[in-house]
């Protein structure tokens, strides 16, 4: 069963991308790929029970399991070594990740304080876009009697376009609200 927003992207997205860039082929149009969600754990090196609740509230969130990232280079300054526990991820693709989109556009970044859209600068030149969460209580999930530290993450959307224009374009019209 496809989601709302996939329905939409092969509807009115698709051929909206395909009139303005003036695409010869529909394997042109540029499409999401995947989301990559990342919460840092800064304190996981103190507190071990941190990382199982970060890991705990991602999965609530995205509903699929979350690897546990480890530190690649060892940092004196932070007091970390090489192979330390310091974040989680998860990536989503197909379903799971027009689901998690929809959530987020609709219900989840409304819920943000004076929320005035999100920043359309975020763009790397390769057409991906990173948006950061200062904190998980927007998502409906997260209850929130039962958070233990406010924590936030970043949320990268991968798409296969070509330039920013092409995935700002993209990203628009699957209904993020972009600040003017």
């Amino acid at each position: 069963m496809a989601s709302r927003l996939e329905e939409k992207y092969k509807k009115e997205v698709a051929p909206a991308l395909m009139e303005k860039f003036g695409y010869k082929n529909i394997m042109e149009i540029p499409r999401l790929d995947k989301i990559v969600i990342n919460m840092g754990v800064g304190d996981s090196k103190d507190n071990s029970k941190a990382l199982e609740k970060a890991v705990e509230e991602l999965e609530m969130i995205t509903g699929q399991k979350p690897v546990i990232t480890r530190a690649r280079k060892s940092v004196a300054n932070f007091k970390l070594r090489e192979g330390m526990p310091i974040g989680t991820k998860v990536t989503l693709r197909s379903d799971k990740m027009y689901y998690f989109m929809d959530k987020l556009v609709s219900v989840s970044l409304p819920r943000v304080r004076d929320f005035r859209g999100v920043s359309a600068n975020s763009f790397d030149g390769r057409g991906n876009y990173a948006l950061g969460i200062k904190e998980q209580l927007i998502f409906p999930e997260i209850e929130y009697d039962k958070v233990d530290k406010v924590r936030g993450m970043d949320i990268i959307f991968v798409t296969t376009a070509k330039t920013d224009e092409e995935a700002r374009e993209l990203i628009k019209l699957l209904g993020m609200p972009f600040s003017k």
